[in-house]
Formats: structure tokens, C-alpha cells, sequence
């Protein structure tokens, strides 16, 4: 069975990609931080359905944790055939309050993070010629957003490294892609209040905001082998708010 890493999988976005993996028949091993017990349900309800998985705890912002995840990800299932960088932190607030502690914690998680896990995974993928990389960006890494310069910024750089690395691992047989979401349904925008999303709602063509599992199931087409020729690509699930 393909066996899939996902970062930050305990709620939203990562989770509704674990269930989605699993239901495809994957092997799931879901990275949370501080959230296990979340993480722990997740798994019993893969298990509960006749699916494989398991939690690992690991800050991703830290580069040995990362690599003894992978690590375990590894023992538990052979190899890992696809990696999600989902996990993230916002950083809702105007730049000029924005303390050059909060500007390096949000890239240290959002930026960091993925790099981290993508060093650890690439030795075996490398050595195999095969496998996938789906980067978890944002709409605002793509067009910005006021009170949220630091969280753009970071986002925007995911989309650098998917590129980038895109064409440095194809000929290796490892593609590279990004989700980049727009408004969706999950704690991240909890702080919206109710003008903010019929506001959004309005400005869609779509007339409403995402649920995680419209960008789960993106995730998983650019992890499979339904999309074995796209590489460094940038798919905007947001409904129609950026075209």
C-alpha cells in the first residue's frame, strides 16, 4: 500500500486529507504537536473503517524531531510514498506590531517546517526515484493580505520551494506541488466574524467558502498517480476568489 506523511494532521485541512488518504486505501501516518488527543481519535476512526494509521508527535519547526518522524513513519510502514506539509500557523496582525520574535516563530513553523520535512523524507524518495510532495500555501501567498504580512510572506515562499524544487527533484522522479486554499472552514479562520464571511462569501463567484475536505481532496489528486505529469504546479482551491 502507498504510504502518505501529513504535517499538522490532527484538525482542518490535515485532517480531512488523512481521512481522505485513508479512504483511498493509504497508509496514514498523522504528525500533531501539542493536539493528541485529537490525533489519537483521528487514528481510531481510519482504524475504526478497515484503515492503517498512526500519530507522531513532532514540532516540525525542529529539525532532528523531523528527522526521527520520518524515521518512525518509515519503521511503521517501509517507506514513505508522499509528504504533505500542511502544518501551519496564521499571524493575524498589523506589520508594524509584528515583533521580529512572532516574524521568525511564523517562518520557523511555515517555512522551516517544511523544509524540515522534506529533507528528511528526500534520501529515501531520491534513492527510490519515486514520490510526491504536496507544499500547503495559501490564496494570500499568492495576492497578499493586509494584517497578515508575515503569514503572506511565509506562504509565498512555499510556492517558491514547490517550484524550485520541482525542477531540481523531476529528474529524480519526485514531483513537487502546492495547494494554495483560499477561505476555508476550519479553526485558522475562526476569527472571522460573521460580516468578515459574508463579505468573503459575496466576493466569490462561488458564493460561499471552502470545506477542508474540497482541499483534502486536491491534495490527494496531486499525490496521485491521477496527476503523474504535473510537477511545480499551484492549485488554487478558493472558489473563484483569485482567477
Amino acid at each position: 500500500m502507498p504510504s502518505v506523511l501529513i504535517t499538522g494532521a490532527s484538525r482542518g485541512i490535515g485532517r480531512a486529507a488523512a481521512l481522505a488518504f485513508a479512504k483511498a486505501g493509504w497508509w496514514v501516518a498523522a504528525n500533531y504537536n501539542r493536539a493528541q488527543a485529537e490525533a489519537l481519535s483521528l487514528v481510531s476512526e481510519i482504524k475504526a473503517t478497515g484503515g492503517t494509521a498512526i500519530a507522531i508527535q513532532c514540532d516540525i519547526s525542529n529539525h532532528d524531531a523531523c528527522a526521527a518522524m520520518v524515521r518512525k513513519a518509515e519503521d511503521a510502514f517501509g517507506h514513505i510514498d508522499a509528504l504533505v506539509n500542511n502544518a501551519g500557523i496564521s499571524c493575524d496582525m498589523m506589520f508594524t506590531d509584528t515583533s521580529p520574535h512572532i516574524w521568525r516563530h511564523t517562518f520557523a513553523v511555515n517555512v522551516d517546517g517544511a523544509y524540515n520535512c522534506c529533507r528528511a523524507v528526500l534520501d529515501g524518495m531520491i534513492y527510490r526515484k519515486s514520490g510526491a510532495i504536496v507544499n500547503v500555501s495559501s490564496i494570500w501567498g499568492v495576492t497578499g493580505a493586509s494584517c497578515e504580512v508575515a503569514y503572506s510572506a511565509s506562504k509565498a515562499a512555499i510556492i517558491g520551494l514547490t517550484k524550485a524544487l520541482a525542477k531540481e527533484l523531476g529528474p529524480s522522479g519526485i514531483r513537487v506541488n502546492c495547494v494554495a486554499p483560499g477561505v476555508i472552514d476550519t479553526d485558522m479562520n475562526h476569527n472571522l466574524t460573521p460580516d468578515d464571511i459574508a463579505e468573503l462569501k459575496d466576493e466569490t463567484p462561488l458564493c460561499r467558502i471552502g470545506t477542508p475536505e474540497e482541499a483534502a481532496e486536491a491534495i490527494l489528486f496531486l499525490a496521485s498517480e491521477k496527476s503523474s505529469f504535473i510537477t511545480g504546479a499551484v492549485l488554487g482551491v478558493n472558489g473563484g476568489l483569485v482567477i
